[in-house]
């Protein structure tokens, strides 16, 4: 008989609870102790926060493609130069926080070629066409070189502050560029323009200034008044980085058509 009694209160034991039923049943109290769900909240907050953060702004971003559309015009790029491949452009090594998060002393931003392939961002100046070097069997712009060297001089090798716009159609990330001379922020497209070795962007679409395109623009009239740089030769020789890209294409679609 005891063993029938037990087996009675085993089967109600396991009948169904309603929702209801459970609701009523639990103890609400120890819910209403702020004591008890406040550091709960304030932990899982923390870590959402800190991971929102680090996606946005700690984690590195190695490459153009990695950068989410989101970002353009809302965040802004710190890293190191590593190299300079023309006037206009170079190619930034992200490091995220800088030297507060250990770059440069904990941790080190790779010098080797091999170590720093497919690891880099390319970076187009915003607003500048510095003179065309030779590609691709065309003939380098005169002041070619000078443009090269004189952007390899200003940044290789330095910090430097990217804010950015958009990606390009040769998957640059187009920027103004600021970098630390004499423990002043410099914008290095600004700069160019200054001493000669660049022209406003001409082109009619796709142009991007980030808001300084009046700067800009009296900075090359200064520069061209002071016959600095690409502006030191007879006005009827000066031909512009757009007019010799024109002039290029024009070419090469003669070719192409006596050769079909």
């Amino acid at each position: 008989m005891v063993g029938s009694g037990s087996s009675k209160d085993n089967a109600s034991s396991r009948q169904p609870v309603s929702w209801a039923d459970s609701l009523n049943g639990t103890d609400w109290e120890h819910y209403k102790s702020p004591s008890n769900w406040i550091p709960t909240l304030l932990v899982t907050t923390t870590v959402v926060a800190s991971l929102q953060i680090y996606r946005s702004y700690l984690r590195r971003i190695p490459g153009a493609v990695h950068i989410q559309p989101s970002f353009f015009r809302r965040r802004s790029l710190f890293g190191k130069v590593t190299s300079v491949g023309d006037g206009d452009n170079f190619h930034l090594f992200h490091t995220p926080g800088g030297r507060l998060t250990g770059w440069g002393w904990l941790r080190k931003v790779p010098t080797k070629r091999s170590e720093l392939k497919n690891r880099t961002i390319p970076i187009r100046l915003a607003g500048i066409d510095a003179p065309e070097g030779g590609h691709f069997g065309k003939p380098p712009q005169p002041f070619s070189t000078d443009a090269l060297a004189w952007l390899t001089n200003y940044i290789l090798g330095k910090r430097v502050y990217a804010k950015i716009y958009r990606r390009d159609q040769y998957d640059r990330i187009v920027a103004t560029v600021y970098v630390r001379r004499f423990l002043f922020r410099r914008d290095v497209g600004l700069e160019m323009l200054k001493s000669g070795f660049a022209t406003t962007y001409e082109a009619k679409t796709g142009a991007e200034f980030g808001g300084l395109e009046e700067k800009y623009k009296v900075a090359e009239a200064k520069a061209k008044a002071k016959k600095l740089g690409i502006w030191s030769g007879k006005p009827e020789h000066f031909e512009s980085p757009r007019e010799y890209k024109s002039r290029m294409n024009s070419i090469q679609e003669q070719l192409n058509e006596s050769k079909s």
